[in-house]
């Protein structure tokens, strides 16, 4: 029975290499618990910077803001660089998968990202967040439609929804038309409501789901950091919440408000047709002649050269 280890923990902010030092901790522990794959939460490298406006309001921006912005820029990490290369290598010694979300640089962008490595040392796929909430867009753009990608793992099909991209119905049904068995869902959303939205998705698209949070103190900021000036060091920004929830919408892992800490979920992928025999969202229980999803899936280009 394939094993998940769902890690709940925060970024050391600004200090990608140790936050990958980090990661590697956790990897090497959830390996040795046997786990085949350990999911890291939403902005995990790179940073979730909870709390912090980027000096924005309506109509101007701050030189503050920039300089924070260029420091958060500094963090980020691309898909084919060192940074990544290292989590790559990573995988592989432990011989297992790892999904986390990251802080993705392509050109001067950032963008709220999943990576997903598989246990040979291959970035398989890369996941970019739809649409981020609220201020988040003031630092990450938006992906496309050519990393909605559902990928074969030893514990089954695989895709992420990225926190509230969870809230895009149509979304949740792209993943399910591509077969997702394993719906994680990497987040820092740590709010009571989170449980039962991952309780409808499981309901709903009748397939295991397995949500990572954060769990982030405001010591886990540098020294001298606006943030540790406003918090003291050890209160709690993000508070976790990370949990699992079966095809039928069964709690396997219930959310632990108080630690950081490695969780793990056994999967009976047995489960899902017993689930889908009477409920399957993008088969018997649909109605195409009444509804469909158009979907586009191509990668855009501000700038098309033609031939």
């Amino acid at each position: 029975m394939p094993k998940i280890a769902v890690v709940q923990a925060g970024s050391r902010v600004y200090d990608t290499p140790a936050t990958i030092s980090l990661l590697e901790k956790y990897t090497q522990e959830a390996a040795k618990n046997g786990a085949d794959l350990v999911l890291f939460p939403e902005a995990f490298i790179g940073g979730y910077p909870k709390g912090l406006d980027f000096g924005v309001v309506l109509g101007l921006r701050s030189d503050e803001g920039r300089n924070e912005y260029a420091r958060y820029f500094n963090g980020s990490i691309t898909a084919e660089g060192e940074e990544s290369n290292r989590v790559a290598k990573i995988a592989q010694d432990n011989n297992i998968w790892i999904v986390a979300g990251v802080v993705e640089r392509e050109g001067s962008t950032l963008y709220c990202s999943v990576f997903f490595y598989s246990s040979q040392g291959k970035l398989e796929t890369v996941h970019r967040k739809l649409l981020p909430t609220a201020l988040e867009r003031v630092v990450w753009g938006q992906g496309d439609g050519s990393t909605m990608t559902v990928v074969q793992s030893p514990i089954g099909k695989i895709g992420a929804a990225i926190c509230w991209e969870n809230y895009m119905p149509l979304y949740r049904v792209t993943l399910y038309s591509k077969g997702v068995e394993v719906y994680l869902a990497p987040t820092v959303d740590s709010r009571d409501e989170w449980l039962p939205t991952m309780q409808t998705i499981a309901l709903e698209g009748r397939c295991f789901v397995v949500s990572a949070c954060q769990f982030l103190r405001a010591a886990d900021f540098p020294e001298g950091h606006v943030v540790r000036s406003m918090h003291k060091d050890e209160e709690v920004l993000i508070r976790g919440g990370s949990c699992a929830v079966n095809p039928l919408g069964k709690v396997l892992l219930t959310p632990d408000f108080t630690k950081e800490g490695v969780k793990y979920v056994d999967l009976d992928l047995s489960i899902i047709p017993k689930a889908r025999f009477d409920l399957d969202p993008v088969g018997h229980y649909s109605r195409p002649d009444v509804f469909q999803l158009r979907v586009n899936e191509d990668k855009k280009s501000t700038v098309v050269f033609e031939k």
